[in-house]
């Protein structure tokens, strides 16, 4: 994309807007449990008795040492969360008397209770006690059924899509550039194999065959990119197919072939470069495809598995409380993949414009 292309695209005001939600939504995936209020391994610090606390809601939590150290990885910890070395214990209020710290934790049916408290004296920490021990947090967007802070599952679902796009998108590049590169260049009897191939995998419905291939593959991570990434291919081998053929016919080509260049310089180095508008145009507008199939099957329970969070999954844990006053807890979820499907959709629609793709040839078979 040369420069003239860049300033004609962020001259566009509503792909702007959507390169700047993605780039937010981005920095947030990177820096992980860095910008959580949860900072447990997959934002996933359940306090029953918080559950479903309104948005806003406030907490004291008291922190009792566990003597224990890091075992995870510095790279393990900065994906999923950070190892949890003290005991974290909700608390209504406490107060210092004398020697003792007297707490009145939100379980009222804990056995240790004394009159309703729990009694600490205060040599129980190594350092002696102080306010440190006692943290208190801001739940803006509420808690979950599990006490959950729900903004901080809301940001720790966000890798998980722009992951799953990213890995879905390179295999489908990588399978719909070859199938469509060789299909278009070489017609005949080749081109005949590659568009009955097309036409098969077309007329499967995209969630069923990602779903038959979940089940055999299994539920998991890693098979839900190739589940995704083995169905997007197919519009990638429409349109390089398209773009191919008309590509081809050009006089620079024909130049090529009498020069004596083999096809693999021809493809790769004379056709490829002159067809990457629509490539990066479609990586767009799959890569919303990518995470509306993600939080489906999630939603279906046949993603990421517990206790990983993600927006499709949250959606259907709380699907339950949408008729209720705690519709807020399927609703967020639902506005995140909105938001991040339509940004997406406006980068798509943007880089469209810039590269004047009309869609004639990327639609011929």
């Amino acid at each position: 994309m040369n420069n003239s292309a860049l300033k004609r695209l962020f001259s566009d005001r509503m792909a702007l807007l959507g390169i700047a939600f993605i780039l937010m939504l981005l920095t947030v995936s990177i820096l992980g449990p860095i910008v959580r209020t949860d900072k447990s391994p997959k934002a996933n610090k359940q306090f029953l008795e918080l559950a479903r606390k309104h948005p806003g809601f406030k907490s004291s939590i008291l922190l009792l040492p566990r003597n224990i150290e890091a075992d995870e990885s510095v790279a393990y910890q900065w994906i999923f969360g950070f190892q949890q070395l003290n005991i974290e214990i909700p608390i209504k209020e406490y107060q210092l008397i004398g020697d003792s710290l007297y707490v009145k934790p939100w379980n009222s049916m804990d056995p240790n209770l004394v009159n309703g408290q729990l009694i600490y004296p205060l040599d129980f920490w190594e350092n002696d006690f102080s306010d440190e021990m006692i943290i208190h947090r801001t739940h803006y967007l509420g808690t979950d059924r599990y006490g959950r802070d729900l903004l901080s599952r809301l940001l720790s679902g966000t890798w998980i899509s722009f992951t799953v796009g990213l890995i879905s998108i390179l295999i489908s590049l990588l399978i719909g550039l070859s199938i469509g590169m060789i299909g278009g260049y070489f017609g005949g009897r080749v081109d005949d194999i590659v568009v009955w191939l097309i036409n098969v995998v077309w007329s499967i419905p995209t969630l069923l065959l990602v779903i038959a291939i979940t089940m055999a593959l299994g539920k998991g991570f890693w098979q839900v990119f190739v589940a995704v990434g083995l169905t997007m291919w197919v519009e990638v081998a429409r349109i390089v197919r398209g773009q191919v053929l008309g590509v081809k016919e050009k006089e620079f080509i024909e130049a090529s072939k009498a020069f004596g260049f083999s096809h693999f310089r021809i493809l790769f180095k004379h056709i490829l470069p002159n067809i990457t508008g629509p490539l990066i145009v479609i990586s767009a507008s799959n890569f919303a495809a990518a995470i509306l199939i993600e939080a489906g099957l999630s939603f279906l329970g046949l993603g990421a598995q517990p206790p990983q969070a993600t927006w499709g999954r949250m959606i259907s844990e709380h699907k339950g409380y949408i008729i209720t006053g705690d519709a807020y807890l399927a609703i967020f979820p639902g506005i995140a993949i909105c938001l991040m499907v339509l940004s997406f959709v406006l980068l798509g629609n943007g880089l469209r414009d810039v590269f004047d793709i009309k869609g004639e040839n990327s639609s011929q078979l």
